[in-house]
């Protein structure tokens, strides 16, 4: 029982690799068209400068998101607090009903650190334990850029193929047998994201929707991904309902004497 639990928390962290302080209402914003900076299409080096200078910028981020996990039809609804320190860990913090916290995991770019309080286990995992989930060429920025609403870094390559359709850029590649595409609005800003390995039977979909004014930046409240490992299908429904930008905040981890380390 304890490790089935355990296995699924940590399902959830992998799923958001692919995935306090004061916060403020996030202000509904209409995403429109910025004639100012809109490159040639013909030109893929300046549309890429213009979808780089409209990613979030951050030194450390803090959200509170609304969640529904689905495993393989098993359905839940939780509450995620999730803090980032860019570049160093992502520290989340899941709460269910009655605001009872039930597990707390940290993100680095070496591990994946997973306390169940509900059972009074722990464990701990080498980052690349989120391949059991997600393509090899994953990384930790991956799951920083997926929970803002930002582009996968490592997608913005000029070698792409670009498309263009009405107002919506399509960008897609091969990145080492990672098929994807990027699906980017009139405003620049990063709409869907699609990762597929056939030969791994492995796909990740990720839309990002409605989108709010926080602190001086532009970022989708709403983002539903969903992923496909051979059998194992995961759906994580997120969101937000406040953020925060570059706000002193803490980053809390311990793991009480008494609780005992799952394999």
């Amino acid at each position: 029982m304890k490790k089935n639990i355990l296995n699924k928390l940590l399902i959830v962290c992998c799923v958001l690799a692919v995935v306090s302080c004061k916060t403020r209402k996030p202000l509904v914003v209409a995403r429109k068209s910025d004639s100012t900076t809109k490159p040639a299409d013909n030109k893929n080096s300046s549309k890429l400068a213009s979808i780089r200078s409209k990613q979030v910028s951050f030194n450390s981020f803090a959200g509170k998101a609304k969640t529904n996990l689905n495993i393989n039809g098993n359905s839940n609804d939780v509450t995620l607090n999730i803090r980032i320190a860019k570049d160093k860990k992502i520290w989340v913090s899941i709460t269910a009903i009655l605001g009872v916290e039930v597990a707390r995991a940290v993100i680095t770019p070496d591990s994946i650190l997973v306390v169940n309080r509900l059972q009074g286990v722990y464990t701990r995992k080498p980052f690349s334990y989120v391949y059991n989930y997600a393509s090899k060429q994953v990384n930790y920025k991956t799951i920083e850029s997926l929970l803002v609403g930002n582009a996968i870094p490592e997608l913005l390559d000029e070698n792409a193929e670009f498309t263009q359709v009405n107002d919506n850029l399509t960008i897609s590649g091969n990145l080492e047998d990672l098929l994807y595409k990027l699906v980017i609005g009139a405003d620049y800003k990063v709409t869907q994201t699609n990762l597929s390995n056939q030969a791994q039977g492995q796909s990740l979909q990720v839309a990002n929707n409605t989108f709010i004014q926080a602190a001086n930046r532009i970022m989708p409240s709403q983002i539903d991904i969903a992923s496909v490992v051979k059998d194992k299908k995961i759906q994580v429904n997120l969101h937000y309902t406040k953020v925060d930008f570059d706000q002193q905040q803490e980053y809390p981890f311990s793991i009480p004497e008494r609780y005992e380390q799952a394999n």
